[in-house]
């Protein structure tokens, strides 16, 4: 049987870079790793689908860490008059101990990230709207903004349905 590998690690490196940038001694390597999940899961479980985060990147040099956020509502993380962004380093430097830095990237386009695309479908099946017309709306809204192909795959009791089922666009 084969082995599965994610396909994240064959890019590494050739067309995609590394989520977190630090190096660890054996010793500080499992702590470091514990950080930055929690970061991952507080930025996550604080801002969740509301802000469409979608990629975080933790740098971190001996007496600095920077969490870069691409959002596509950066006026959501930063909030009204700079609070949530200040709220948001004071619980992330709790976390790690250190002084961080927090710079939030905005996305221009955020049909063309298959992420934000992928949680604006699922919103839509949550307000109950038609599976195939959330499907169709944003494969078309990704090639309008520019991309080459779209693919698209449902699965699940779609429609409310006994059976479940898979459905692609």
């Amino acid at each position: 049987m084969g082995q599965k590998v994610n396909p994240i690690n064959m890019r590494l490196s050739v067309t995609k870079d590394w989520r977190s940038k630090w190096f660890a001694t054996k010793r500080d390597y499992a702590e470091f790793l514990r950080q930055d999940l929690k970061a991952r899961k507080l930025i996550e479980s604080k801002l969740g689908s509301r802000a469409a985060i979608s990629k975080v990147d933790i740098e971190r040099s001996p007496n600095l860490v920077t969490v870069t956020l691409q959002t596509a509502k950066a006026g959501v993380v930063i909030g009204r008059g700079g609070t949530g962004a200040t709220e948001l380093k004071t619980e992330i430097e709790k976390i790690f101990k250190t002084p961080v830095r927090v710079n939030i990237e905005e996305i221009k386009r955020p049909e063309l990230q298959a992420k934000l695309v992928a949680e604006n479908i699922a919103h839509q099946l949550e307000k109950r709207i038609m599976f195939r017309r959330a499907i169709k709306s944003a494969a078309a809204a990704s090639m309008r903004a520019g991309a080459k192909g779209v693919r698209i795959e449902v699965a699940g009791r779609l429609g409310g349905t006994e059976m479940s089922r898979r459905e692609k666009e």
